[in-house]
């Protein structure tokens, strides 16, 4: 955001290079058309579109400037054989006038939109803070993309935790995408970071969030709110990493050039009650040197290519994954998912997880 600063000569806000020539292209051309045309053929009028158009490019004074100018090019006919009459001028005055006092609604406007939009991204990045690149002895990296143009949080959301039982780590998806859905993802989060630092197991912890869903969604009735989540956690000084999934995709192990998909069985998803149905079962995977482990949402396998077609993400993920990071996992995805598909309708979620116990992995 360019500020106009004491000059006032700079729009408040970066235009395109057209936007901002084209009151002086007009101003130019239709003064040079009157100096070509034979006298008694009048072209000054036009003029006149000159300052609305600056007060859509430029700021208050800018306007002023390039008006100051379209008078002098209405009043250049009176060298020849005409002269405006005082009340053309004074329409184009009142036009003047006017566009200035457009031009500093806007200005404020824009001022007003850039705070409000500066506050919204503070709020949005308290309740889902960018990844470090390590949490205790876990690499990860993630990658986020709102359905909902103009936001950094949605209906998904994922988090990295170290806590006396290990590195935790979740990625779910909430009823509902947009701004609509912050407020269950900022309860969700809440439940999970306490839960990592009190519960025993990951069972205990997927209990918790269900248990945050299921009173949050009193007033509307059981059933209203829910979400799919996965649970991963990676127990300190041991390589291995243990999987729950409340009714989420199941996440992929990349070994080597090799993704194939972890067993891990969905059990309901959070908010329908867990107290009383059978808990979810949690899934043990021993980890090789070099392992990683690719957690997704829903909104990457049900992006449709033009012919209707889902992302095939499994049987593309092996060709995608670079041996230079996760970060680069992640990106490599979502820009295949991209040419595929387009911009996706939904909310996207990628959570890259490796293990570094006892080494540092490619």
């Amino acid at each position: 955001m360019v500020d106009e600063g004491a000059s006032g000569l700079l729009p408040v806000a970066p235009r395109p290079l057209w936007q901002r020539a084209l009151p002086v292209v007009v101003l130019a051309g239709i003064t040079a058309a009157q100096l070509a045309t034979p006298n008694g053929v009048e072209l000054g009028y036009f003029l006149a579109a000159v300052p609305p158009l600056a007060a859509f490019a430029y700021g208050p004074l800018g306007t002023v400037v390039l008006a100051t100018v379209t008078f002098a090019g209405v009043l250049l006919p009176h060298t020849r054989d005409w002269y405006p009459h005082p009340g053309d001028i004074l329409t184009l005055a009142v036009v003047v006038v006017f566009s200035i006092v457009v031009a500093r609604v806007r200005q404020r406007r824009e001022h007003q939109l850039v705070t409000v939009r500066t506050v919204a991204e503070a709020a949005q990045l308290a309740v889902l803070p960018p990844l470090p690149d390590e949490v205790g002895q876990v690499r990860c990296a993630g990658l986020y993309q709102a359905a909902q143009r103009g936001t950094l949080v949605g209906g998904d959301f994922y988090d990295v935790r170290a806590g006396p039982h290990g590195v935790r780590a979740v990625i779910a998806d909430v009823q509902g995408h947009g701004l609509a859905a912050v407020g269950t993802v900022a309860a969700l989060l809440g439940a999970f970071r306490e839960a990592v630092l009190d519960e025993p197991t990951l069972p205990g912890v997927a209990a918790r969030l269900d248990r945050r869903l299921v009173v949050d969604a009193e007033p509307d009735g059981p059933g209203e709110l829910f979400a799919t989540a996965l649970l991963l956690e990676f127990p300190l000084h041991e390589p291995v990493v243990r999987v729950v999934s409340c009714g989420h995709p199941r996440p992929f192990l990349l070994r080597g050039r090799t993704a194939a998909e972890l067993a891990a069985e969905p059990a309901a998803p959070l908010g329908l009650g867990l107290a009383g149905l059978a808990p979810p079962r949690e899934l043990r995977v021993e980890l090789a040197e070099g392992d990683r482990i690719l957690a997704y949402t829903d909104g990457v396998t049900e992006a449709r290519d033009a012919a209707g077609a889902f992302y095939p993400l499994g049987e593309r993920l092996a060709a995608l994954a670079p041996g230079d990071g996760l970060a680069a996992l992640t990106e490599a995805v979502r820009d295949d998912l991209v040419r595929y598909a387009g911009r996706a309708k939904d909310d996207v979620a990628l959570l890259a997880l490796a293990s570094a116990n006892g080494h540092r992995l490619p």
